[in-house]
């Protein structure tokens, strides 16, 4: 049985420096799943970047926002940070996404890459689980105007810099003032964050199912500003009313500096991220494979 994905995008980890032996590695690896996928009927091209960064050249190349246009599925190869910056970019298109791991296990690159044919060949035939998950829009304003637009699947992060005091928010929830918050800084993250910058905060593990988000300050002047699970439906916004070298980034990825009295706000953006899993994942395996649950059990 032929796949039911014809038109398959390779995306493979390219922030890679120079020709060394992590490139010809994922070259390798990258032309071995290229050349699975076309056994299995699929008609494969490589992310333009991946392309140059690898030297593979027998395939046709588009950008990412091309694969958004023409590709039925977008096969990522590296860890979740890789997946995380495909997912952005991708989710307006509502290409699904599958990730296969180089490293160690990750939460949305989930499968291994040392038995990645055994696990493709049903979800190629459409035997697999679903996993929508939403992402995040974020504006800063700075006096009315929008000055800096992000989307993120994790998480929004205000904070200070490195060698700078505590910074003050000024927190607001669907317009309602929250408290003003002296803090090394604060966290808005999605349920996909919550296992990330988040969980190392203090903050709980959120399903993925569960339409929130999590409000974690960063090492609180008071013990008693604890983390608050959100309703995902409204806005947040926060102020910085005092504080040097405040910045705010998104994914870890985009950085905008930040001026006192500028306005972040965050609300549920329109757009969801496809990841397809093997028929059988569980969100509650992978957690406990990754978080090393349950070691030294039955």
């Amino acid at each position: 049985m032929k796949s039911q994905f014809h038109h398959v995008a390779l995306i493979g980890k390219y922030q890679t420096h120079g020709p060394g032996a992590h490139a010809v590695n994922s070259r390798q690896v990258l032309d071995d799943i290229a050349h699975f996928l076309a056994r299995q009927g699929c008609e494969v091209v490589l992310e333009s970047e991946t392309q140059a960064n690898t030297g593979l050249g027998s395939y046709a190349t588009l950008t990412v926002e091309e694969i958004g246009a023409r590709c039925d599925l977008c096969l990522v190869v590296g860890g979740d940070g890789t997946m995380l910056g495909i997912g952005r970019r991708l989710a307006c298109h509502g290409v699904p996404l599958i990730g296969i791991n180089q490293g160690r296990l990750g939460f949305i690159t989930d499968i291994p890459l040392e038995n990645y044919q055994t696990t493709l060949r049903p979800m190629l035939r459409g035997e697999y689980e679903e996993d929508h998950r939403s992402l995040m829009h974020a504006q800063v304003m700075r006096d009315g105007h929008v000055v800096f637009d992000a989307l993120a699947l994790n998480d929004v992060v205000v904070n200070r810099g490195g060698t700078s005091g505590m910074v003050e928010l000024r927190v607001e929830v669907n317009g309602h003032f929250v408290a003003n918050q002296r803090a090394d800084g604060l966290i808005i993250a999605s349920p996909t964050g919550s296992t990330a910058y988040a969980l190392s905060a203090g903050g709980p593990l959120m399903h993925p199912s569960i339409p929130g988000w999590i409000l974690a300050p960063i090492a609180p002047h008071t013990l008693s500003n604890r983390p608050i699970v959100l309703a995902d439906t409204g806005e947040v916004a926060i102020e910085i009313v005092s504080g040097r070298d405040v910045s705010a980034n998104f994914d870890m990825q985009s950085l905008a500096s930040l001026m006192l009295g500028d306005r972040i706000i965050v609300r549920r953006s329109v757009h969801r991220a496809r990841f397809l899993h093997p028929r059988g994942w569980s969100y509650f395996d992978t957690l406990r494979k990754k978080m090393h649950w349950n070691e030294g059990g039955s």
